[in-house]
């Protein structure tokens, strides 16, 4: 799969069926869609395309506006959307930059600098409330004349549901604040998990007993608190571990979220690691304790509970039993 920052230059352009949106969480109705692109390319014998932005257009006005608790929590960072994207069998992804200046693109200067100039598009495919160009005002009956017009066919995706409920990506940040991982799954059409290399961190955790592997998570998650984990890409099998994600109120008031993965009995180096981090269960809410004493009993006492779901699953084996 091709990844562009920004629209591709002459000489790499060329004929496509494209989507357009924000993909967080590429949930089972976003894979509904990507699925009819795919399909649509194949017959016309053209790349299948995704237009995606970065950052979030919600989260860019929302800065604009000086309040980001207006912005929406991500499900996914880039590269797990990329992957995820890459599964589903789209060829080629443009990640564009979302400014004041992209903004502002009437819908007729997006038609014809974007999908006409920019990307060469012959078929184009997006949700039936689709709406795009400055303030909103074009709909997807003004981007049917506009396919008219220009020769590329435009088709609808019917809202996707899950018994009565619209399958959406605020109904998948919802199942993750609340915890209920089960939905969530079944939203997503896998287990939630958050990808990521393993940075060194403050090493605090090593010096209460419990060292922990770190991830940098960029934007504000859509989950948060203390969680049964288990860690992909380490070994065979996932490995068996506790992780907290926050802002670690108790040892900084950075406000930077990070994901600290304890593993249990487990001592290799993993700096630099690509990993991925499954979430089985939610045990708590993040907490600001008034000491590290307080703070290491916390951690213990996460640890046993976790510990223990383990070896309540079936055939449950330990870390060491592994690797």
């Amino acid at each position: 799969m091709k990844v562009f920052r920004g629209l591709p230059n002459a000489q790499a352009r060329a004929p496509c069926a494209l989507t357009i949106g924000n993909f967080d969480g590429v949930h089972i109705g976003h894979q509904a869609l990507l699925a009819r692109v795919r399909e649509a390319a194949t017959e016309l014998g053209i790349e299948a395309a995704v237009m995606t932005f970065e950052p979030h257009p919600r989260e860019f006005f929302a800065q604009r506006a000086g309040d980001l608790s207006k912005a929406p929590q991500r499900i996914a960072n880039l590269r797990d959307k990329l992957q995820s994207l890459d599964d589903a069998g789209i060829d080629r992804v443009v990640v564009e930059h979302f400014s004041a200046q992209f903004a502002a693109l009437t819908p007729q200067e997006f038609t014809e600098k974007v999908l006409v100039d920019g990307l060469h598009v012959k078929w184009l495919m997006v949700g039936d409330d689709f709406c795009y160009g400055a303030r909103r005002a074009g709909d997807v009956a003004m981007l049917q004349e506009a396919g008219r017009q220009y020769g590329f066919h435009v088709e609808t995706l019917p809202t996707v549901m899950n018994g009565s409920t619209r399958i959406s990506s605020s109904a998948v940040r919802l199942a993750l604040a609340d915890g209920n991982f089960p939905l969530a799954t079944q939203l997503l059409g896998h287990p939630y998990a958050i990808s990521g290399h393993v940075i060194h961190g403050q090493k605090l955790g090593r010096t209460l007993g419990f060292p922990t592997l770190n991830l940098r998570v960029a934007h504000r998650p859509a989950l948060s608190g203390v969680f049964i984990v288990q860690v992909h890409g380490l070994g065979p099998l996932p490995l068996p571990a506790v992780a907290s994600l926050g802002v670690r109120p108790t040892v900084d008031d950075s406000g930077r979220v990070l994901l600290e993965v304890h593993l249990f009995d487990f001592a290799q180096s993993c700096y630099g690691k690509l990993v991925r981090v499954e979430f089985l269960q939610k045990l708590r809410d993040e907490e600001k304790y008034d000491d590290l004493p307080t703070l290491t009993a916390a951690i213990e006492r996460d640890s046993n509970q976790a510990r223990a779901y383990f070896e309540q699953r079936s055939g449950a084996i330990t870390a060491t039993d592994r690797i």
